[in-house]
């Protein structure tokens, strides 16, 4: 079993991690790579990039499979989070699944530049949303039930969670608290979404059946 790996910027916090748009430029995309080998790759810094890695990647334009792929390790993330748990820890069988080559570098090529424009503006503020372990604790309770609605087959609707979740995970790494507000009001809105998706479908699926039955 690998052991475990600090978080970046610890659920301590003490030390400001680096730039996530210099993390996700150090991703080797010259051949297929485990969750392991990345999470390890990524060293102190794996926790908040890792959230951010998983999440992007279902608000873009990614090759088929890639949310079965993520969406798992985001669930196991988050729920650490949410635990306030200190270290990082990921499961063998999750560490040993493979990202392909061409996702990470579709992924990489189609993140860094947005990356780059967003750290023009990020930077530590608002520290009470952010930097407490109960503000993580808080980051990590919204984030969870998030993770839960990617894997709901819902057409785009994995676009508003990924927001949501990349904005905390952005807030988190750069203990920026404006990026995790603007992730809460995306969390709303994400539900708010799925509330009113949900809705039209049942009323649909009645109508359907009150037209085929003549009821």
């Amino acid at each position: 079993m690998q052991q475990d790996k600090s978080f970046d910027g610890g659920l301590s916090g003490k030390q400001k991690p680096s730039r996530l748009s210099d993390i996700v430029h150090s991703i080797d995309t010259n051949q297929d790579m485990s969750i392991g080998e990345l999470a390890d790759s990524l060293g102190e810094r794996a926790f908040g990039a890792l959230l951010f890695i998983f999440a992007v990647p279902n608000a873009i334009p990614m090759p088929p499979g890639t949310s079965a792929i993520l969406g798992l390790p985001l669930l196991i993330l988050t729920w650490q989070l949410m635990m306030g748990r200190q270290t990082l820890w990921l499961p063998d069988i999750i560490r040993k699944r493979r990202i392909s080559r061409a996702m990470l570098e579709r992924f990489v090529s189609k993140v860094t530049p947005i990356m780059a424009k967003l750290e023009r503006v990020l930077k530590p503020r608002f520290g009470i949303v952010v930097t407490s372990n109960l503000a993580e604790r808080l980051i990590g309770l919204v984030a969870f039930p998030l993770s839960l609605i990617l894997f709901l087959p819902i057409p785009f609707g994995n676009i508003p969670p990924s927001l949501a979740i990349a904005c905390l995970a952005l807030g988190l790494a750069e203990r920026d608290g404006l990026a995790v507000l603007v992730g809460y009001l995306f969390s709303a809105a994400s539900v708010g979404i799925l509330a009113a998706v949900s809705s039209a479908l049942y009323a649909g699926a009645v109508a359907f059946f009150q037209t085929l039955f003549g009821v």
